[in-house]
């Protein structure tokens, strides 16, 4: 059993959640302006499509010459890549929620359906396939052993904190999350808050599916989210929408992965057993039987000024 429990246990603990915090932080600016956002999984999708497409574009050339050219801005201008075309999609989804005031869920559902679809396009397009990209040379460092992306998922916790809790800026997104009509009166732009937020929420999701495809691997797989932007939005409702809450549930969440990997081997309890206990946990958050969460009271509700 020591030999489960050890370093390098919480490494992979580490690195299994980096991806569902940055998502999760992301969702919760959508979701405390009053937006839902489910489209957290086609966001990571395409931002991990992005992040590997750019970088191998962009190291084709130095690879003719030397076939492990390492190029240190390469991976960071796929990082890029994956914030640009994230917030994109986000945008999509804060444009159809917030100005044509379309179902929020049908809105999301679409994303993430179009993130099936719409990357393996991309591969036909580029590699005549339609399930990974070619394996890049340039993928994000490791800094002590971790990518940077991995630092910045746990950096953000308290920023986001401060943010919410500590700012002018903060104090307005909650507002616009709990009382529209009121936080108009005073002055308060709902609908450009609510579009900076959706939109920060897309940042953050093509950040994780950088560090999915650049960062973890050195390409993109079709589906490589594998459910994480659903786990994601499931931590975050565990998490009561507070940066602490999302934190300690995305470590509960990234833990179970870590330990599944752990026990590929079956010799405790079988992987596969372990491997579902996200999922598991996963559908008893969203179905309200762990603990009671109250969401933004406006969430949902498209703002008629």
């Amino acid at each position: 059993m020591s030999d489960i429990f050890n370093l390098a246990l919480l490494g992979i603990t580490l690195r299994s959640t980096a991806p569902l915090l940055l998502t999760a932080l992301g969702g919760m600016f959508s979701e405390r302006s009053g937006v839902t956002n489910i489209a957290l999984e086609g966001m990571i999708l395409f931002g991990a499509a992005a992040a590997a497409i750019a970088v191998d574009r962009l190291e084709a050339p130095y690879l003719v010459s030397d076939p492990n050219a390492h190029v240190a801005w390469i991976p960071w201008a796929g990082v890029l890549a994956a914030v640009l075309v994230g917030g994109a999609v986000a945008f999509v989804h804060a444009l159809v929620s917030i100005r044509y005031k379309a179902d929020q869920i049908v809105s999301g559902t679409a994303i993430n359906l179009l993130a099936l679809g719409g990357p393996s396009l991309l591969l036909k397009a580029f590699y005549n396939n339609t399930t990974s990209s070619q394996e890049v040379v340039n993928r994000l460092p490791l800094w002590f052993g971790f990518s940077p992306l991995v630092y910045l998922a746990f950096i953000m916790v308290p920023v986001a904190w401060w943010v919410l809790f500590k700012t002018p800026w903060g104090l307005r997104l909650r507002a616009v999350g709990e009382h529209p009509e009121a936080a108009d009166t005073v002055g308060v732009n709902v609908y450009r808050m609510r579009y900076t937020a959706v939109v920060l929420s897309g940042v953050m999701a093509g950040l994780a599916g950088a560090f999915l495809s650049i960062g973890f691997l050195n390409q993109f797989v079709r589906n490589m989210s594998a459910g994480q932007g659903f786990i994601a939005l499931a931590a975050l409702i565990f998490g009561k929408w507070h940066p602490l809450g999302v934190l300690g549930a995305t470590l509960l969440f990234g833990f179970f992965r870590a330990l599944a990997i752990k026990l590929q081997g079956g010799e405790v309890l079988p992987s596969v057993l372990v491997e579902a206990f996200p999922y598991l946990l996963t559908m008893l958050v969203l179905a309200g039987f762990i603990g009671r969460s109250r969401p933004p009271a406006a969430i949902g509700k498209p703002y008629e000024k």
